[in-house]
């Protein structure tokens, strides 16, 4: 755990207290556990949780560096990614995780009650439904999500949850410029507009990884988004 705080630290500028890497500790043991009956995330081992769960979490940080988000939205969070381990570090911030597949939502309860972490919500929703709900579209600072789908249909999960002025942040591998470029008009369709990219270095990890951040300029036509499946099946 003493390389993850240092690599926290020099990468992303990420000081953890003690308290939060017991956090993480007992957050990767209990993803092991569960691991071992459910298939969570085919990362299986303690160094690859670190380096590629929660420092690539914690490369969000770059995106928005000393001014944090008050609220952000996890869509497709999977087993908590980058949610979790972000609330760790932002206790103030107030997290909706949004996953589909009912053992993951299950998971991600199971952690932020075993961590005892508060405001954060964990929602069992497809995010084309979600996204049409009135007390959650266009309520959130930030929409994040990491390895969902492609950017232009990535677009339509995230944009209608941010509110005017805020930011979509879609976490990607080394096609995220190709797809960011090819994701243009589907974002303004929906009210969104690329702002910049972000490489992502992570220790021990060949793969490229980049942030993609899209801002959110004219409010996201009612329409959008369609039916849960449509978006994967006719992308803008």
């Amino acid at each position: 755990m003493d390389s993850l705080i240092q690599d926290a630290k020099t990468l992303f500028n990420v000081h953890l207290t003690a308290r939060q890497a017991e956090a993480l500790v007992n957050y990767e043991r209990e993803l092991l556990a569960w691991n071992q009956k459910f298939n969570l995330t085919a990362i299986r081992d303690a160094k690859s949780i670190r380096a590629k769960h929660f420092l690539d979490s914690y490369s969000c940080v770059l995106a928005w560096k000393a001014n944090p988000p008050q609220r952000l939205v996890d869509v497709g969070t999977g087993a908590g990614f980058p949610g979790i381990p972000l609330k760790i570090i932002y206790p103030a911030m107030h997290v909706t995780l949004v996953e589909s597949v009912g053992k993951k939502a299950a998971f991600c309860r199971h952690v932020t009650q075993t961590l005892r972490l508060d405001a954060i919500e964990v929602i069992h929703a497809r995010a084309e439904e979600l996204g049409q709900d009135p007390a959650r579209r266009e309520t959130y600072d930030w929409a994040v999500a990491r390895a969902v789908a492609n950017l232009n249909i990535l677009s339509e999960y995230l944009l209608p949850f941010v509110k005017l002025g805020g930011t979509m942040l879609a976490q990607k591998g080394e096609s995220g410029p190709a797809e960011a470029q090819s994701a243009e008009k589907a974002m303004k369709l929906l009210g969104g507009k690329l702002k910049r990219l972000i490489p992502v270095h992570l220790p021990g990890v060949a793969d490229e990884r980049w942030l993609v951040l899209a801002e959110k300029f004219a409010a996201t036509p009612p329409r959008y988004p369609r039916k849960a499946g449509t978006p994967m099946k006719t992308p803008l």
